[in-house]
């Protein structure tokens, strides 16, 4: 499932943009590559990131998989319950299942993104 309306990244990450802060998260199709989650290792609030660095670890059954930034920003929220609750990105990766949200500190950082009919096209590529 694809949802309308997000920005994303090759590597599976889907970003919600509200003025300067991006909410992102793993894709439908990234978790259910990876099977069923059982650990998040999630960035710090007030790191700072470049888009495409490493930024959390999500860990499943199958494989631990780097999770990258789809922006330029700093982290100013996490969401702590998918460490307690990690199977909530299986169940809702769009919604309950987000992973952090940063501030925006780069605005062409967001150009480089797919909107959700280029996502789905890439997906039929893969």
């Amino acid at each position: 499932m694809v949802v309308e309306g997000l920005l994303y990244t090759k590597d599976h990450e889907w970003a919600k943009v509200d003025g300067d802060t991006v909410t992102m998260g793993i894709t439908d199709y990234a978790q259910q590559m990876l099977g069923e989650i059982v650990f998040v290792e999630l960035p710090t609030v007030g790191e700072e990131f470049q888009s495409h660095d490493e930024m959390a670890v999500v860990e499943s059954t199958k494989a631990a998989n780097d999770v990258y930034s789809p922006v330029t920003g700093k982290v100013v929220e996490v969401n702590s319950e998918i460490q307690a609750k990690p199977e909530l990105i299986n169940e809702d990766c769009y919604k309950a299942g987000w992973i952090c949200k940063l501030q925006i500190t780069n605005d062409k950082s967001i150009e480089n993104l797919m909107d959700s009919n280029q996502y789905e096209e890439y997906l039929k590529g893969l």
